[in-house]
């Protein structure tokens, strides 16, 4: 069934509304409280460890809650988007996510903690494919590619910035300072948007597909799920494959549906497109390199070298800072070069990058670490702009809502995937080798506080309150022990990354779509 479905503006705009600068400005400011959100977060995550009495599993659910909701909801928000309007929704997640994170700052328990978290992401998958969407109609044609390097550089900039202000706030402050700074970037959002965001919404697309939204929902439940739960039960255990194998059954019945209601959820011809598919597996492939190795660099700086939040947020600065720079020349490189070239170079720079961190020493210094975190923002910015544009770019302007959804999803997953199973690799290689390199001591540590003691390795850390030659030996056990699990996380990474150059050679830059007819089923 086809249908000519057109986008329509809800009311005529006023002095402002609508322009393409002033939209990028708007929606920015409240992907900037996102991101903010997530750096500040991870540099929190050791003090929010020892305050809120917290195990490495509590942490990665402090991560892996928001990713789980974002995932399961990102594509439905941005239907929801594409039916009632991209800025009213973006309006009500910027909302809801300053409110949220107000109540985290107030939360004394870390399952509170981890429940507003997750809460957090629903309103977070509100906002993000909006945000996309308004972009993508305010930047038709050939100018998205500019818009899109903007917006990596915008978010450049606040990762930048989060590192150092979550720093300065968890070292002076307190961890809950953290979540508080987002009311105030809330507040100038929505203010903000109400100005300057132009209404756009499908014209003829009339009602929201609720079985899809139950399908779809439970599918990405059972495989998000199935990927947290993982290192905690293990690939092989039945429970892990119970959740896979729901999740592709459940996944096989919603395509199945998707091709026959009249107005689909994610219309699968977005999808006919072979660099929106591919894309797509770029974008996870991408997040799963950078935020599964990333993951583990905090306790790096904190547990191993033992640095502040502020010290430890500065070390990762080149990362953040090199994407303001990197993100505009990959936006004008795409446009000159196609994505092919920009991505698949893109990707080769990041596993040399990857290659390099996983050369890094217990004493590494700060150009040892600084030098591959420059080439990993020059290699992710043309991956991160590129695939963005294919995906929502070559997607017709009535379904942009869904498209940004496809590509916030991509990168959810991906990060979730990422942080699963190179925690995984991680906390097992750490267990692996920490016995050898306690040496004879090690028959004298009972079962039970070996476990502890392989627990606290993960995170780069040692028992606390230990003094003389046995805190040293321990100490010095724990720092090897995590270095050789981050070392093989970051071997890993780079064969992921190869293997997304290797992808990114199959893209194509696809023309997009203005006004033409959508695929309804």
């Amino acid at each position: 069934m086809t249908q000519a479905v057109s986008v329509d503006a809800d009311a005529p705009p006023g002095r402002g509304q609508g322009h393409p600068w002033l939209t990028l400005l708007a929606v920015s400011l409240g992907v900037i409280m996102v991101m903010l959100d997530g750096t500040v977060v991870a540099i929190a995550n050791p003090v929010i460890q020892v305050e809120l009495k917290a195990t490495l599993a509590d942490l990665q659910w402090v991560t892996s809650g928001y990713l789980l909701a974002l995932a399961v909801f990102l594509i439905t928000a941005g239907k929801l988007g594409d039916l009632f309007g991209h800025k009213r929704v973006f309006l009500i997640g910027v909302a809801g996510f300053a409110l949220t994170s107000l109540a985290i700052g107030l939360s004394s328990s870390i399952g509170v903690l981890i429940a507003l978290r997750v809460l957090q992401g629903l309103f977070g998958a509100l906002l993000q494919p909006a945000a996309l969407a308004l972009l993508r109609s305010a930047f038709p044609g050939e100018k998205l590619n500019m818009a899109m390097g903007a917006w990596g550089a915008i978010i450049g900039l606040s990762s930048a910035a989060g590192p150092i202000v979550g720093g300065l706030l968890v070292e002076n402050v307190s961890w809950q300072s953290v979540f508080f700074i987002n009311v105030p970037v809330g507040v100038a959002a929505l203010a903000f948007g109400l100005w300057a965001l132009r209404e756009r919404r499908a014209k003829m697309l009339s009602r929201v597909d609720w079985l899809g939204v139950v399908l779809l929902s439970g599918a990405m439940f059972a495989l998000v799920w199935a990927i947290i739960k993982a290192p905690e039960w293990g690939w092989g255990d039945a429970k892990t494959l119970g959740f896979l194998a729901a999740a592709v059954v459940v996944g096989a019945v919603f395509l199945f549906w998707q091709s026959k209601v009249s107005e689909p959820l994610l219309p699968l011809s977005l999808f006919r497109n072979a660099s929106v598919s591919i894309g797509t597996v770029l974008m996870i492939l991408m997040s799963f390199a950078m935020f599964g190795a990333m993951f583990f660099l905090t306790f790096f700086f904190q547990g191993v070298h033992g640095l502040t939040p502020l010290d430890s947020g500065l070390r990762m600065l080149p990362m953040s800072a090199g994407m303001i720079v990197a993100s505009p020349i990959a936006g004008i490189l795409i446009g000159k070069l196609g994505p092919k070239i920009t991505i698949a170079g893109g990707m080769v720079i990041s596993a040399f990058a990857m290659f390099l961190m996983s050369r890094l020493s217990v004493e590494a210094a700060f150009a040892d670490s600084a030098i591959p975190f420059v080439l990993l923002a020059f290699g992710l910015s043309p991956v991160f702009v590129g695939a963005t544009e294919i995906i929502v770019g070559n997607a017709p302007e009535e379904l942009s809502g869904v498209a940004g959804g496809v590509q916030n999803s991509a990168m959810q997953i991906g990060g979730a995937l990422g942080t699963a199973i190179l925690g995984a690799v991680v906390s097992a290689k750490v267990a692996d080798v920490l016995p050898g390199y306690l040496g004879p001591a090690a028959a004298a540590v009972p079962p039970a506080q070996m476990e502890g003691l392989k627990a606290l390795a993960s995170v780069g850390q040692a028992p606390p309150g230990l003094t003389g030659p046995v805190a040293k030996t321990l100490a010095d056990a724990a720092h090897l022990s995590f270095m050789d699990g981050l070392h093989l996380g970051f071997v890993v990474s780079t064969a992921v990354a190869l293997l997304a150059a290797a992808l990114a050679l199959f893209v194509k830059a696809g023309r997009k779509t203005e006004g033409a007819p959508v695929h309804m089923g």
